[in-house]
């Protein structure tokens, strides 16, 4: 082989491998990248902390720190749900909710819940939830069983929040002023389009 044919083909065996290794590399970039919501279509945080502050009927320092916390971590949300709930315990117990879906894009949807609940009191209350939901693709999405994450609790100046997730759909929800107990979980949590008494 003559060496100008021998210098070509090097040539073109080492653009081969450059543009092999960008693929790669893109590839892998695409699947560590983490998942954004389209700002048309997702709400930002100032909206969410005066949605919440409205609808609690009040702001604490706990509220907008939780709120922050959940931006942080997660992002923009695309939609939330407002809804109460009761629960009672004896260390674990049970609670039960309901409440209204609403997406950026304007789709609205009921929504009713059931699971259990664990945490350091015993007795009954009724509280207000207001719930971030992440990356959800459409309202009746939402109807599953949501596993709580292992260690995700965080309470602050009377104000609570713990995730919930299910391939890829991440649910936040917030409760003020009722306790360690109304912030976490076990096992999961069922939403279902219909009322149900059954917790599983």
């Amino acid at each position: 082989m003559d060496p100008d044919r021998r210098s070509q083909l090097r040539r073109l065996g080492g653009w081969l491998g450059a543009a092999a290794s960008l693929s790669t590399l893109a590839a892998h970039n695409a699947l560590a990248a983490p998942a954004t919501e389209d700002e048309s279509n997702s709400y930002d945080e100032d909206s969410i902390l005066k949605a919440a502050t409205d609808f609690f009927g009040s702001t604490t320092e706990g509220l907008a720190r939780v709120i922050e916390k959940a931006f942080k971590e997660q992002g923009r949300p695309n939609a939330y749900v407002k809804g109460e709930e009761v629960s009672a315990a004896l260390s674990i117990g049970l609670r039960y909710g309901e409440g209204r879906l609403q997406m950026k894009t304007g789709a609205s949807a009921p929504v009713f819940w059931a699971g259990p609940s664990i945490g350091f009191d015993a007795g009954a209350n009724a509280s207000k939830v207001f719930t971030l939901v992440y990356h959800l693709p459409k309202a009746s999405a939402i109807y599953q069983r949501f596993p709580g994450v292992d260690g995700s609790l965080y309470y602050v100046g009377g104000a609570g929040i713990n995730y919930q997730r299910l391939k890829g759909i991440t649910l936040a929800p917030i409760r003020l002023g009722v306790g360690m107990r109304a912030g976490a979980s076990v096992g999961y949590v069922h939403y279902r389009r219909e009322k149900s008494i059954n917790p599983f």
